[in-house]
């Protein structure tokens, strides 16, 4: 059995298919690796670790990947100064690794400028994906993710649970690959109560727990008790609001309920489930992709709830807080969007 059937055999859903989506994509070439000579990868963030949820998230799917694939990783932290980002990802460039890893619209420029000079390194440019008809390149992949469906099933299950019929949401920035998860989240709400009111706010940033936990009281004040903070950073501030306010929340990125258990129970307890996008997991396996020779360069993946890629956390606080019967229908709903019974309106194109 190939590394990359075992990948595939052992994860939720396989990313191989939606790998081959475009008939452009360019296969690296492949070449033998081993404990002994290991793909040498530096996965570059543009922040720090600490967000629990997306940096955090990519950063364990780095450690899947040392643990079972020939690779090594440098995990290298620029910080938000955004005067370094551009300079760090050329010196990781620099620096005789096999693949850089850099993520979301705020790197994709400085990748597609940079990887023409660099044709013998691969560049994975997670969550977002370069224009390649504009762009020499042929040694990018993209990765992308629809979380909309995801979003559905959490609307749908916050609708149900809401006391108040107000639900709050608090994006970072107004960018598709954040506005998604409140596209798909406002349509399963409506679909569980139409009348359902829902509070919206925009942080307009990421990294400010302040503004997070200010916005979400706000909401709070307004009648809301379920809240949902798309906003990396920014809205830890946001849990700690519903946390002090005795509300819900709905995690994001990554399980925050399962991240938050030890250090902070009392925060994990009001997190009812989160919307997840796989980021680790699609990285792993893009890396396993790699070493087999049979990753896509040079296109885009899309990838959602049929992948594998983006779902819903349902954990001992899921079972706990949302009632067997809606738990019952979110499973159903769940079976008819893969199934492609539902359609959910998405941001992503």
């Amino acid at each position: 059995m190939s590394l990359i059937s075992t990948l595939a055999k052992a994860a939720a859903g396989t990313l191989l298919a939606a790998s081959m989506m475009m008939s452009t994509a360019i296969p690296a070439a492949a070449q033998e690796y081993t404990k002994d000579n290991p793909l040498k990868v530096a996965l570059v963030l543009h922040g720090t670790l600490g967000d629990k949820s997306f940096f955090d998230d990519a950063a364990e799917g780095m450690k899947t990947a040392e643990a079972e694939l020939p690779v090594t990783v440098k995990i290298i932290e620029l910080g938000y100064d955004r005067s370094k980002w551009q300079a760090g990802l050329a010196d990781a460039a620099d620096s005789g690794y096999d693949v850089i890893i850099a993520g979301t619209f705020d790197m994709t420029g400085y990748i597609a400028e940079l990887s023409p000079e660099y044709p013998d390194v691969k560049f994975i440019d997670f969550d977002d994906s370069p224009d390649y008809s504009a762009c020499e390149c042929k040694n990018v992949l993209g990765v992308q993710y629809t979380t909309a469906a995801a979003g559905y099933l959490a609307g749908f299950a916050a609708a149900k649970i809401s006391k108040s019929a107000t639900l709050g949401t608090i994006i970072g920035m107004e960018f598709p690959t954040v506005t998604d998860f409140k596209t798909g989240f406002d349509q399963g709400a409506k679909a569980a109560n139409p009348s359902i009111n829902i509070l919206n706010a925009v942080a307009g940033s990421f990294n400010d727990p302040a503004k997070g936990k200010e916005i979400a009281l706000a909401q709070i004040n307004q009648g809301a008790d379920v809240v949902f903070p798309i906003a990396g950073g920014t809205g830890i501030g946001s849990l700690q609001a519903v946390k002090d306010s005795g509300k819900l929340a709905v995690g994001v990125d990554s399980d925050q309920a399962t991240i938050f258990a030890a250090s902070d129970p009392a925060q994990a307890d009001v997190i009812f489930t989160s919307v997840l996008k796989k980021v680790g997991h699609s990285l792993y396996l893009a890396l396993g992709q790699t070493i087999e020779g049979t990753a896509p360069y040079g296109s885009r993946q899309l990838l959602g709830i049929k992948d594998g890629a983006v779902g819903i956390a349902k954990n001992a606080w899921y079972e706990k807080l949302v009632p067997a019967d809606v738990r019952a229908e979110v499973d159903a709903l769940e079976a008819k969007i893969v199934a492609g019974e539902i359609e959910v309106a998405t941001d992503m194109k």
